[in-house]
């Protein structure tokens, strides 16, 4: 007979949320809490998650795309020169047509992106994209 694996032997994943708007990375926080055990870390200024991104490696960055300091077409330049690895989920309030665009070109610099998404986003929109975060990083 075989016994069921326990909850803790799940991947726990380290993520880093950047959104420049308090209320954003509580829901975020919030939601990501209700769907396992994952590491959450918070920055609301694009320059200061360049810092985090390259000192804590995280496995997934959820990034909003409308920052005050810096756009997010810039943040993942920034991203990508400093040869971040893990996996991307861009969200936005902005037109569909701008996310697409800036998915488009994270990906022609080298990054990961799992998607991009409108903002709010949906819980079970989050949970696939959390999962499709830990395929990547168990198929690495």
């Amino acid at each position: 007979m075989t016994e069921p694996v326990p909850t803790t032997s799940l991947p726990q994943l380290r993520i880093l949320l950047l959104d420049d708007d308090t209320f954003m990375l509580d829901l975020l926080a919030e939601m990501i809490g209700e769907l396992g055990p994952h590491q959450v870390l918070r920055e609301t200024e694009a320059r200061s998650c360049l810092v985090a991104l390259a000192q804590l490696a995280p496995d997934l960055l959820i990034c909003d795309l409308g920052m005050p300091d810096m756009d997010g077409i810039e943040f993942l330049r920034g991203a990508a020169e400093r040869h971040y690895q893990g996996s991307v989920l861009l969200l936005s309030g902005m037109d569909k047509s701008v996310l697409r665009a800036a998915e488009r070109l994270a990906q022609a610099h080298g990054l990961a992106i799992l998607g991009a998404c409108a903002k709010p986003l949906a819980p079970a929109t989050l949970a696939g994209m959390l999962q499709r975060a830990m395929d990547r990083l168990t198929a690495i």
